[in-house]
Formats: structure tokens, sequence, C-alpha cells
């Protein structure tokens, strides 16, 4: 349909022999769809992402947008293995007692206060329900 389809970028009117479609009803001129960030352009080469009428590209939205590590604040790839306590979400390596340094493992008792994770050790006894017991607990 070109000619009939307005870019999502710019507002013109499409009437380029080929024009982007991105998500089900945004259409682009192919010079138009870029990267809102860094200016990279978008094409059926890479992957689009977006977010307010905005389009990114994989690595500045997931800089943006994507959920990050609570204690080093690096972002997560989709081959990170995480572990979580209560709404925070930490690498592997960063989940680690903020006293002693020890690394955390599945099951080990911890208690979480803000951001930081102590271990049972440098905690010491759980009062009331303080404590985490591994990943998944409550």
């Amino acid at each position: 349909r070109p000619g009939l389809a307005l870019c999502a970028g710019c507002g013109g009117r499409i009437q380029d022999p080929f024009l982007l479609r991105v998500s089900p009803d945004l259409e682009w001129h192919v010079a138009c769809l870029k990267c809102a960030e860094c200016g990279q352009p978008l094409d059926e080469t890479c992957t689009c992402f977006l977010r307010d009428g905005k389009a990114y590209c994989k690595r500045d939205y997931s800089r943006l947008f994507g959920i990050k590590c609570a204690q080093c604040r690096a972002a997560f790839s989709s081959s990170d293995l995480v572990m979580r306590a209560r709404d925070h979400v930490y690498h592997l390596e960063c989940f680690r007692c903020a006293a002693c340094g020890r690394q955390l493992l599945p099951g080990d008792q911890f208690c979480l206060r803000e951001r930081d994770l102590l271990c049972r050790a440098d905690h010491g006894p759980a009062p009331d329900g303080a404590a985490g017991r591994g990943p998944r607990s409550p």
C-alpha cells in the first residue's frame, strides 16, 4: 500500500516502494526507523523495540528500560542466571553478603535490609520472619 501509509516517525506519506512495519499497525519510511537514543538504523536485520511511540535498538532499550541488578545496577542479558530476594533481582555473582562478601547460594538463609543482603552469620538469628530462606521465600 505505498502512498497510503503514514510514517510513524516523521508523519509524512510513505510513497517509497518499500516500508518497514513495526508492531501490527505502525509503518515507517526505511530512512526514518532509527533508534531514538543512538540513531542506529533499524531495519530488517536487527531487532527493534518500541516504547512510548519511540523505537530503540536492543542495546539501548535494555540499558534504559530493562531490569537491572540490585547490586551492580547493570542490565541482564537473556542468558544470565539470576537470584531474587523479594522484588530485587541479582546476578549470581552479585548475590553476596554485604558484610563478609560470601556468595549466597540457593537454600542459604539470609536477611534483606533495603538492598543489602546479609548471611545468617552476619545477621544473627532471624527476628520473626525477617530472614529469607533462599530465593523462593515470600
